[in-house]
C-alpha cells in the first residue's frame, strides 16, 4: 500500500455540486423547495413547492409522478430522496433517524430496534471485548443499558455509578455498561458482573467468541 500525502498545493475545490454542470432535474432536485417524509417500507412521500405530493420508492426507483411514470425518467423526487437520506435528513430503508443516547449526534437505527439507541462510534453489544481506560483491564460487555451513571446505585455500596472515585471525570450522564472481566469470563459461567460508565471503557477489534477461539 502507498499512501498518498496530504499537500499543500492540493487543488481546491467546493463541496457542493456545480448546478451549472448538472442536467436539469438534478439541479431542481438540489434548489427546489421539497418536503420528504418516509412512509412504509422503502417509499417516502415528496411535496412540492406547488403543493402535489408525489410516492417515491427508492427500491422500485419509481415515482408517482408523470414525469417518472409516463415518460420514464429518474425524476427530481427520486434524486431528492437520494440527496436527504445521504446527508442524513431522512433514514434509508428500514431505518429510522434517532439521536445517539451517548454522544447526542444524529443517527441511524434499526426500525424496531430497542433503547438505547447509541451511533456506530458509541454502539456496544454483548460479546464486545472492550478496555478500561483507567486500568487497562480488558472486560467483555455483558449489556448497554438505558440507565444513566447518576442513576444507577450499586447495591454492594449504596452509591451511584457516577460517585465512584474512579469515574469522577466521565460525563454523570453516561449510559451505564455492564460488563465482566475478561478472565473470568472465560473461567466461569456465570462471572459477576460490573457497571461502567459508557466512556469509561475503550473499544477493541476483539469479541469473546474470538478471543475463545484463540
Amino acid at each position: 500500500m502507498t499512501l498518498i500525502e496530504p499537500t499543500a498545493d492540493r487543488e481546491s475545490t467546493a463541496l457542493a455540486p456545480d448546478l451549472s454542470a448538472l442536467p436539469d432535474r438534478a439541479a431542481r432536485a438540489w434548489t427546489e423547495r421539497m418536503a420528504v417524509s418516509p412512509r412504509q417500507g422503502s417509499t417516502y412521500a415528496v411535496t412540492t413547492e406547488s403543493g402535489h405530493t408525489y410516492l417515491v420508492d427508492v427500491k422500485r426507483r419509481s415515482c408517482s409522478c408523470p414525469d417518472n411514470r409516463i415518460r420514464g425518467e429518474h425524476c427530481k423526487h427520486l434524486r431528492r430522496v437520494a440527496i436527504e437520506i445521504t446527508a442524513r435528513r431522512v433514514a434509508p430503508p428500514g431505518k429510522q433517524r434517532a439521536t445517539c443516547d451517548a454522544c447526542g449526534t444524529v443517527t441511524f437505527v434499526d426500525e424496531d430496534a430497542r433503547a438505547p439507541h447509541l451511533c456506530e462510534r458509541c454502539r456496544l453489544v454483548p460479546g464486545d471485548v472492550v478496555r478500561d481506560r483507567e486500568t487497562g483491564d480488558r472486560l467483555v460487555v455483558v449489556r448497554v443499558t438505558d440507565e444513566r451513571a447518576s442513576e444507577r446505585v450499586v447495591e454492594a455500596t449504596g452509591e451511584t455509578v457516577a460517585a465512584y472515585d474512579t469515574n469522577a471525570g466521565y460525563p454523570d450522564d453516561d449510559l451505564v455498561v455492564e460488563a465482566t472481566y475478561l478472565t473470568d469470563a472465560v473461567r466461569s459461567d456465570d462471572p459477576r458482573r460490573y457497571a461502567f460508565p459508557r466512556s469509561r471503557l475503550e473499544r477493541t477489534d476483539e469479541r469473546l467468541v474470538d478471543t475463545l477461539d484463540g
